[in-house]
């Protein structure tokens, strides 16, 4: 059962805040200068509140994939990780290395810089693509809504996982519904629903949301399908809906999503009821909303359903890096 969200935040049915501002955003709410959106209702105290009510055994769980996992999940042809390791050379015994890689390519929290309202071409509280790759009143580049507002403080609170994965498998044979997650299906708010109550999960406003498919296992099985999606230009894969009802949970109750798939939405499909908005619009670019993407969520989840307990504390910290798009989640999840 979700709590009811405090006076502070207006209703879904407000946004905009602005007649002229684009649909649903939230721009202004935290200034005209805010660079953290959602991410203000992790306040001091509600991170308090998560850590006494979380933090009971010590169990950790990384939740990032591996920079360079077997089953690659780059898509977009975006670069692969590379490492290259320096042996330096005697009198030392010892090693540098060198990484490169895109900061989407695998585990990654979607910054406020990444996606852009693509009719208005306007970022989270109107930032333009001229204010991101124009230079400062010193002649540096901008960090305007950079990914290093987010590391300032990371991204900490109380995680909920919903399963979906997990959900599906134990319906009974009559009610389970085919479900390929390397297809184009939308996972409704109705069924997340179910899950929660399944799982017996409460949900509380400033939430962090994981929410589970089984891309990545799916991903991992098979190869062929694997190879197909990295070298499409238009891949497709499941994720939640885009519908209001999925966007007014969302902006009622979390801090930010995330999910063991691509885009969190589903894709590339998009609904005539958004208009054709896709959520990464919305979040990112209307209310200032991370979206991660590629997290590993098998092995919490296994943990999760042993000690039917689905809620836990999050610490992720963002690279540091000024004016960055978006960046590995650095995350653990601890019960």
């Amino acid at each position: 059962m979700a709590t009811t969200k405090p006076s502070s935040i207006p209703a879904f049915e407000e946004l905009p805040l602005r007649r002229e501002d684009p649909p649903y955003s939230a721009w202004g709410l935290y200034g005209k200068d805010d660079e953290l959106g959602t991410l203000n209702r992790l306040t001091d105290a509600v991170v308090v509140a998560a850590a006494q009510s979380e933090i009971r055994t010590g169990k950790r769980f990384c939740l990032d994939l591996p920079m360079e996992p077997a089953g690659n999940m780059t898509f977009f042809n975006r670069r692969k990780f590379h490492q290259e390791i320096l042996r330096e050379t005697p009198p030392l015994c010892c090693n540098d290395e060198i990484w490169t890689f895109n900061s989407q390519g695998g585990s990654q929290w979607d910054g406020l810089r990444h996606f852009a309202y693509q009719r208005e071409a306007k970022f989270y509280n109107g930032i333009t693509q001229n204010d991101i790759h124009g230079l400062d009143a010193h002649g540096q580049r901008t960090t305007q809504n950079g990914i290093q507002a987010m590391a300032a403080g990371g991204i900490v609170g109380r995680g909920v996982l919903l399963d979906y994965h997990g959900w599906l498998s134990r319906q009974p044979e009559d009610k389970k519904k085919e479900f390929d997650p390397l297809q184009p299906h939308a996972v409704t708010l109705e069924e997340l629903l179910h899950v929660a109550a399944d799982q017996g999960t409460e949900i509380r406003f400033g939430d962090i949301l994981f929410v589970r498919t089984g891309f990545t296992l799916a991903i991992q099985q098979g190869e062929a399908t694997a190879a197909a999606l990295r070298a499409s230009n238009n891949p497709s894969w499941c994720g939640v809906e885009q519908t209001p009802e999925m966007l007014r949970w969302i902006w009622t109750n979390f801090a930010a999503v995330a999910g063991d798939h691509p885009t969190f939405e589903v894709w590339p499909a998009l609904p005539p009821a958004l208009d054709h908005y896709r959520m990464h619009e919305i979040l990112l670019s209307g209310w200032g909303m991370p979206i991660g993407e590629l997290f590993a969520l098998d092995a919490l989840a296994e943990h999760c359903a042993a000690t039917g307990r689905y809620s836990f504390f999050v610490t992720s910290e963002p690279c540091n890096v000024p004016g960055g798009i978006a960046s590995p989640p650095n995350i653990l999840a601890i019960f």
